[in-house]
């Protein structure tokens, strides 16, 4: 290395490779090139297809100063006389800055995101020593940079500030999707920590990021969405992306993402790069002064706390209005921070497009739990078909499906559910067909009826392969919230309820006698094991569970009957099923109700004289006429059930690790997967953690 010259030769006779070989060499010389050098701007002007010898890059990722060189080279990139703030100060982009500039912010970006992954993949530290960034002692910096700045905060500043004040041109949408991968690398020192955020994790990129003014934080949050929306589909040069790349070789010579795998690169490196802001937290260690008793004269303890810090992404999101319409202006309420302008419309639009990806899911969650606005927005829509028949169709398909996407499309259909408008105008739109339910056909089915059939489905297959108590629960309280605002639901829906009480019961009655089976055997001999005492928790969980369809039943018997003649068809015609529950201390009283309901229509029917068999078509004429004088006499009014979704305390143990495991999963992120402690890296497409609680 110390042969290598200290500063570049030109001439017309040497060719190309050869001086990319020898810039290539100067960069991990033992020469260091000052800031203002000329030998940055030949090195990031090399071609974008060149490929970098291997043992060249591993070579210049020993040297942090390098780093250090790269990253104000993004900030302060150099035109062909001398340094400006080109691409990050956004009016010169906008006022004739040559395309040459772009290209040499995306060779900096590229370049410092690879050495940087580097860096993080392989710290030997926990505080990231090597992340601590600064120039050599005794080197010219330029007179718009102070020495003493945090490198990390002023390339996030640049960085951010391009992304969110710059639009995505022709020009420009390469260097955005750089800058988005760059800050993708740069906050993937949250895969080195564990899935509890604490106090002593240390993340100085996202950390930086977390500390930008608000208007700032706004600008990004509009960008990143409106990219999302607008899903641009410039044509993105895949040579940049293979520069360090040798063959298949994996490791930090691997390309940082695959841009050609999606229709919009952009977007979705917007909709990640949304997603990990949003849901970080920054876990802080506060000190107080607490007293060690009660008494006035006792000594000052010094006691540490915990908490996290406000995320002004989460709250820009929080705060996202409709471009075309305000409720909080016209209600006189004062915003907390800037207001981001979004096009609902178009969001809307968009979501329902991309539905079938998870991330779009779990974009959806985070706007209709955290943002009331859109939710009410989603509401009032009379297309919810848009948003549900995705959800709906990813149910169908659950066992192709993530188990975490499920548990948020069902989050989703929750918080959708304890609406009473929107339970009611479920039912009120039709759809011709659902070509995708291959069971039977349905024609001239309403959303809230096929919405029944799913989520029934949801909880038989369930039984059957996943077992999971968390799953049951969403879907038995989905059903719930709608039970009392059902409207003329299909005979197939109701056939399905009736069949799903069947199959409970017989699971519970199943239970009980192996129950009651190992008890005998456990008095009889002498055992060790726990199973009665694990086969009464399950039966008690059957328990619960064979109470909320009776009470979704009670729901639409006691609040809808007269609306509903299929289900009192489907309850005639398995009326058998309830009679073993009849005396049952926790079901009787529920039962008296649609005993009460069956009595009514049986004497009614008895009362017709009828030649011949009855049919179905019959039957269910006498319902509909009785359902007419249906008065409701000697029901017991039960309040009606309301279930909630309440996040957890903690949940940034769930969202943090599902978010990067995603990035992950889609391999638009490469990660040596030894190095990942954020969750278990032998599971790439499917992670076991915490899933947050609902009610």
């Amino acid at each position: 290395m110390g042969a290598v010259p200290s500063t570049p030769r030109w001439s017309s006779a040497v060719r190309p490779q050869d001086t990319a070989e020898f810039l290539i060499g100067a960069f991990v010389g033992e020469k260091s090139f000052p800031l203002a050098s000329d030998y940055w701007k030949k090195l990031l002007e090399l071609p974008l297809n060149l490929h970098w010898p291997a043992p060249r890059v591993l070579q210049a990722c020993e040297v942090s100063a390098i780093v250090a060189r790269l990253m104000l080279a993004i900030v302060l990139p150099l035109d062909s006389h001398h340094v400006v703030h080109g691409p990050f100060l956004f009016e010169s982009m906008c006022s004739g800055v040559p395309p040459s500039s772009y290209l040499k912010a995306i060779n900096a970006t590229y370049i410092s995101s690879v050495f940087l992954k580097y860096y993080i993949e392989n710290a030997k530290t926990d505080n990231f020593e090597e992340l601590c960034l600064s120039l050599y002692e005794n080197e010219a910096v330029p007179s718009n940079f102070s020495r003493d700045q945090n490198i990390q905060n002023l390339v996030m500043h640049g960085v951010l500030s391009f992304i969110g004040k710059v639009d995505v041109s022709q020009h420009a949408s390469l260097l955005h999707h750089e800058l988005l991968n760059f800050m993708l690398v740069a906050m993937s020192t949250q895969l080195l920590s564990g899935p509890s955020p604490g106090p002593k994790d240390i993340h100085p990129f996202i950390d930086a990021a977390m500390v930008q003014e608000s208007s700032l934080v706004g600008l990004v949050v509009h960008k990143l969405l409106a990219n999302y929306i607008t899903q641009p589909r410039f044509a993105l040069n895949a040579a940049s992306y293979d520069i360090f790349s040798e063959g298949n070789q994996p490791g930090v010579l691997q390309k940082v993402g695959s841009a050609a795998a999606t229709r919009s690169p952009l977007a979705y490196s917007s909709l990640h790069m949304l997603l990990i802001l949003v849901h970080y937290r920054k876990c802080v260690l506060a000190t107080v002064k607490d007293r060690s008793d009660d008494s006035a004269t006792s000594d000052l303890l010094l006691k540490e706390n915990t908490y996290f810090s406000e995320n002004p992404f989460c709250k820009a999101l929080e705060n996202a209005r409709d471009i075309e319409f305000d409720r909080v202006d016209i209600e006189g309420n004062a915003h907390s921070g800037p207001i981001v302008r979004v096009p609902f419309a178009s969001l809307f639009d968009t979501l329902g497009m991309y539905l079938a990806d998870e991330t779009a899911v779990l974009l959806l969650y985070s706007l209709v739990h955290g943002n009331s606005d859109f939710l009410e927005y989603v509401l009032v829509r009379t297309d919810l078909d848009t948003l549900l028949m995705p959800m709906l169709e990813t149910l169908y398909n659950a066992s192709k499906r993530t188990s975490n996407q499920i548990y948020m499309v069902l989050i989703i259909l929750l918080i959708l559910s304890q609406d009473s408008s929107f339970n009611a105008s479920i039912h009120k739109l039709i759809l011709p067909s659902v070509p995708w339910y291959q069971e039977r056909l349905l024609r001239q089915t309403s959303l809230g009826s096929l919405m029944v059939i799913i989520l029934i489905r949801t909880v038989k297959y369930n039984l059957s392969k996943l077992r999971d108590v968390y799953l049951h629960t969403n879907c038995l309280a989905i059903l719930a919230n709608m039970a009392p605002h059902v409207h003329r639901l299909s005979a197939y829906a109701s056939q399905r309820l009736i069949s799903l009480f069947d199959m409970l019961s017989h699971k519970y009655t199943k239970l009980g006698e192996l129950k009651n089976d190992k008890m005998h055997i456990g008095n009889g001999e002498s055992r060790g094991d726990n199973l009665p005492e694990d086969m009464s928790t399950e039966l008690h969980i059957y328990t619960d569970f064979l109470r909320i369809v009776l009470e979704i039943l009670n729901g639409i018997l006691t609040y809808a009957l007269p609306r509903n003649p299929e289900v009192v068809y489907a309850t005639m015609h398995r009326q058998e099923v309830f009679l073993p529950f009849k005396n049952h201390p926790r079901f009787n009283e529920l039962l008296e109700n649609i005993f009460n309901v069956l009595d009514f229509f049986n004497s009614r029917m008895d009362a017709q004289s009828m030649d011949g068999e009855w049919s179905v078509e019959k039957v269910l004429q006498v319902i509909i006429i009785n359902c007419r004088s249906w008065r409701g006499e000697g029901m017991k009014m039960f309040p009606q059930l309301h279930f909630t979704y309440e996040q957890e305390s903690h949940p940034e143990e769930f969202f943090i690790p599902y978010v990067w495991q995603l990035v992950i999963s889609r391999r638009i992120f490469s990660f040596n997967p030894s190095s990942i402690n954020l969750f278990p890296a032998g599971l790439p497409a499917e992670v076991s953690i915490s899933i947050p609680q609902i009610f």
